[in-house]
């Protein structure tokens, strides 16, 4: 057992660039998602709630409703209000942001001094993320009735898109070990050239 503790705390370093490397997989994967259709459509119940996004939409909630695409189903009239409601222009924006951060994190394990922004962007990105389980009403599991006595629906019964998005919080912890051990590159550096 003694081995194995060694092993595991001199690997430290080493899991926390895997660390690095996982968030921006997560980060590339979905950022780079975001240029298409479904998953531009899959974002608006969050953004058209969000006081911190709404207002870059063109549409207000909940009007969106009436034009939701399954996934992988592509509707013309649905597609045609996304276009007007500005959409896929601000899914293509946010990818991209998404994508920047996850790089920055990455080249943390080289650049200590990005690693850090990337980190404490990880951490904020994941602030406003988890602010959806409280402005967006598809996070909860909906009261759609049925003839038993007790439907479990409403708070605190996530729904997929609320599983989702209660996985952010491993994001923005992650983001502060990322920053905090980027912090501790820079301040020795900073304290051998002293």
């Amino acid at each position: 057992m003694n081995a194995i503790i060694s092993i595991l705390a001199k690997s430290q370093p080493t899991f926390i660039n895997f660390l690095r490397l996982a968030i921006f997989i997560v980060m590339a994967w979905i950022g780079g998602l975001k240029a298409f259709q479904y998953e531009a459509d899959g974002i608006i119940p969050f953004v058209a709630n969000s006081p911190f996004m709404s207002f870059f939409l063109t549409k207000e909630a909940p009007e969106y409703q009436q034009y939701k695409n399954p996934e992988g189903k592509m509707v013309k009239k649905n597609i045609d209000w996304h276009e007007a409601n500005g959409t896929y222009t601000f899914s293509y924006a946010l990818g991209s942001v998404i994508l920047a951060i996850g790089i920055f994190t990455l080249l943390g394990i080289w650049y200590p001094n990005i690693g850090l922004w990337g980190g404490l962007l990880t951490f904020g990105m994941s602030i406003v993320t988890l602010t959806f389980l409280i402005t967006t009403p598809e996070v909860y599991v909906p009261n759609l009735g049925g003839d038993l006595p007790t439907p479990h629906y409403g708070f605190p019964y996530l729904s997929g898109a609320g599983r989702l998005v209660l996985k952010d919080i491993i994001m923005m912890a992650g983001g502060l070990i990322i920053a905090a051990d980027s912090a501790n590159k820079l301040k020795k550096r900073s304290q051998a050239q002293d």
